[in-house]
Parts: C-alpha cells; structure tokens; sequence
C-alpha cells in the first residue's frame, strides 16, 4: 500500500527561503484580482509549504478546470504504454462507425497524437460546433468540422481535441477515465477520491471537470518532475513524462523573446511549456508547475481571471527562493512561514446580523429581482432572508429549486448540502443586506445584494462559471451534486 502521506520537511533543508514564499503570499494577498484557495510547494520531493485559505480546506476537491486534460493525457500514456493506443494511428481507426459519414480528407488524416497536442488543424475552438453538430456522440461532430489546415501545422487550443482523446482511452479500456486511472496512477501516488463531470454520453469528459484535492495536483506534478517514477516504482511509460513537456506545436507567431508569455511557448501533450519548466492549468488559476531546473513543484487552486499576473509572482518571488544548498539559521523564519500558512483565510464581507433600528420586519423578507428578471446566470427569481438564533439563512430560489445557506455570525459560515457552500456577510446601512457565497468545490463566489427599501436584489458572479449550471449543482458529480448531463462547454 502506498503512503498517502507526502514526506515533508522545512523550507530551509531543501534549500527554500521562506522569506521568498512570504514574498509570494504577500504578493496574492496584495493583488485584488487573485483570490488564492491553496499551494502546496515540493522541493527535492519534500512538502515544503502548505496552506489553504479559509473556507477552503486541504481535503476537499476542487474543479481543475482545464487542468484535467493533464490527467487525460496521462491516462492515453498508459494506454499507450499497454498497447491499446497508437499515437500515429488515425483517430477515425477507434470510431469505424464514422467512416463512411467523414469524408473531410484532413479530418481523415488527423492522428492521436495531433488531438494529443492540440494540432488536429483547426484554426479556432470548435466545442460549440462539435456538440452542437452531434449531441449525442460529440467526437462525430468534431470530425465534422473540417480542419482549415493540414494537421499537424497548426495550433488551435480547442476542447474537442482532449475530448476524443479521452473518448479514445474510455473506448479502448471499457472504463471511465477515473477507473482506468484508479488502480494506475491514483492509488500508486496515493491520492484520494476524485470525480469527473460525465456528458450525457456517459463518458467522462476529459478537457475539463474533474474534481480533485490539490495535494492530487502536486502529486502528478512530482511524478513528471521525477520522470514517471514512484517510490521506485515506474508509473508512467519511460520518456513519456519528457515527451508530454516538450513543444509538439508553436502557440505564437514570430515575437521577440522577451515579449513571448506563457502562453507563447509552445504546447505539448496537454501540457503548456512555460518561461520556466512547463506547466498543466485550468480556468481561473488552476495550477500545477513542473520546474525541473530548481528540482521543484507548485500546486495551486485559485479563483482569478489573471493567471499570467500569478505566474509572474511566482517567478518573481519562489524563483528565487529555490536556492542551491541548505540553508542554516532559518529556524525561526520556517516557523513563522508555518504559522502564516496555518491561519491563512479570506477576508470574509462585513454587516451585521440585523438591519439598523426602525426598519420594517425584515424576518422572512422575500425579494424579487430588480427590474423584474434576473438576466444574468445565475437566473434567480427570488431570495429570502430569515433570522435565526444567532444568525440568518439566505435562500435563494433558482427554477423551483432553493439554496439555502446559514450564517451563524462574522466570518464564514459552511452548509454542506446540497452543494458545499460557505456565506458570509450581513446587514449594512439603510436597509441593505449583502452576502457573498463561496461554492467550495469550485473557483466560484456568488454575491448578492437585498435592498430591503423595495423589496429586490441582485445577483453577480465574482468568478462565473464557465458551464451554466444550476447552483445546486455547482459541486463534484457523485457527491453532494448529481452527476452531469449537460453539453460541457469552457474556454481557453
């Protein structure tokens, strides 16, 4: 049985300056446009630093967005590796139910190793179009749309390219993407349970949606970064994880090199080549950082739409704390890096648990939205507030459907059912109340304000969801929230 537990030690044994991760926390904090829920650094193997930002805890899974695909790439290596997958054979050879309907002769031509790198020959996204074409069977759809150039010559970053991937390996294996993975690579690496959203096909959908702790994220990272290999024991094909980090495609035109981002520098197997080392993220800030120069990993959940900006904190400041030796005469300053990591938390929104004196019975006050309708996702069509002894609850009413989550005072407050929240908030002058709720499992925080004075509200995503999704439903498939059959959509 493997150990679940990631050997740890001080910063200073392995060479990191815990000045420089204070520097790096320091700059999250400062950033109004990051809102950090967790990192977990490794160096030389070693659990570093850890820390999760309260509501946020270290063992519940979080939507890795398009970090996923990392974790589909992975799975098509073992495939490869068991003979079930051939990277140079045509994509149309593991669906002959297609032949006689694509007749494209790029589409023909595009090979496994083409989706694997996002070089199928498309010159845009074509999620929409693929599940658009064929709802029920999405990969007939993406072979529908001819590519505009040869495969191959192109880069397009473009879902339903990971899509077919992981059709392929669920096709080939007889099994999801979690249970072919399960005996694989998370039990070996040790990490707990996972869950990924399924399509109304029934197949897991492999660019995006599974849900994991982050200390699964750092896991796979340190297994590329040691070349496949576990305690020993060799978990991924030999020259795979090399393979997986190296361009198969340019992702930018002709650009000095100084003005070349991280976006620019090439793709691989579902993995992003960065200015240092490479790198699988997701939507919003999801991230695992594979640094082979500095012997070192970066695990991240993270809720902002300026991932470049949070990636240059990271070269600016845990750069250069990877030092080459020891350090000595660091007791003190590791221990106060631990203490700073162990109360981290996030600001929590102010009010108070009752409206000022003179205002009418708010108890049970309903609220319509204002003007009439909520336009904007989530569609609401009513929220409530109710007192209760030593806080309040807010429901919210979504398609017949009632959220409910409870505050029992200042800071945040966690419901678990039906889906992982945490809420947080209160009664501000004149009448208004504000609540920020934080879907926990998710980069996502819903807003909402009740004008008591007329009896409305408004709704707004801080972070929106990119799948439009009830809230009930904003949680990991199989647990607190069903498990999906809407069509998946997500952007670059």
């Amino acid at each position: 049985m493997t150990d679940r537990t990631l050997p740890a030690s001080t910063p200073a044994e392995q060479g990191v300056d815990a000045q420089g991760v204070h520097a790096f926390l320091d700059g999250l904090e400062a950033d109004p446009g990051i809102e950090p829920h967790s990192l977990m650094i490794l160096r030389h193997g070693r659990l570093v630093a850890s820390g999760w930002w309260a509501p946020y805890t270290a063992r519940r899974p979080h939507l890795l967005y398009s970090l996923s695909k990392s974790f589909t790439a992975t799975a098509a290596a073992l495939a490869k590796a068991e003979g079930l997958i051939d990277f140079d054979a045509p994509v149309l050879s593991y669906f002959p139910e297609f032949e006689a309907d694509i007749t494209d002769p790029r589409s023909r031509a595009m090979l496994v190793r083409h989706v694997a790198s996002m070089a199928s020959g498309h010159e845009s996204e074509t999620v929409d179009e693929a599940f658009g074409t064929d709802p029920a069977e999405p990969v007939r759809g993406f072979l529908l749309q001819p590519p505009g150039r040869d495969p191959g010559t192109v880069f397009a970053y473009n879902q339903p390219c990971t899509y077919t991937l992981g059709a392929i390996v669920q096709r080939v294996t007889g099994e999801s993407l979690t249970d072919y993975l399960r005996p694989r690579l998370f039990d070996p690496l040790g990490i707990g349970g996972t869950t990924w959203q399924r399509d109304r096909t029934g197949r897991e959908i492999g660019f995006s949606g599974l849900y994991a702790a982050t200390d699964a994220v750092a896991r796979l990272g340190q297994l590329y970064l040691d070349d496949g290999v576990r305690q020993g024991r060799r978990l991924l094909p030999e020259g795979w994880a090399a393979r997986a980090s190296r361009p198969h495609i340019p992702t930018a035109g002709a650009m000095r090199e100084e003005d070349r981002k991280d976006w620019d520098r090439g793709y691989g197997h579902q993995f992003w080549i960065s200015r240092h080392g490479f790198r699988g993220d997701g939507a919003y800030g999801q991230f695992c950082l594979v640094l082979p120069e500095q012997d070192a990993v970066i695990a991240a959940t993270t809720a902002t739409e300026r991932m470049q900006e949070y990636l240059e904190l990271v070269w600016r400041h845990l750069l250069p704390a990877f030092r080459p030796a020891p350090l000595t005469g660091r007791e003190e300053a590791d221990a106060a890096l631990r203490e700073r990591l162990g109360s981290l938390a996030l600001p929590s929104a102010d009010g108070s648990p009752a409206p000022p004196q003179g205002a009418r019975e708010w108890s049970d006050a309903v609220f319509t939205p204002e003007g009439g309708v909520c336009a904007d996702q989530p569609k609401l069509t009513e929220a409530r507030v109710t007192a209760d002894a030593g806080g309040w609850t807010l429901r919210l009413t979504e398609d017949g459907d009632v959220l409910g989550a409870r505050c029992d005072g200042p800071g945040w407050t966690v419901t678990e059912r039906p889906v992982p929240v945490a809420v947080s908030g209160g009664w501000g002058d004149g009448g208004t109340f504000s609540a920020d709720v934080v879907f926990l499992e998710t980069p996502h925080r819903l807003r909402v304000l009740c004008s008591l004075t007329d009896g409305t509200f408004r709704a707004h995503w801080l972070t929106r969801p990119l799948h439009p999704w009830p809230l009930r439903k904003l949680g990991a498939p199989g647990g607190s929230a069903r498990p999906r059959t809407e069509r998946p959509q997500e952007g670059p």
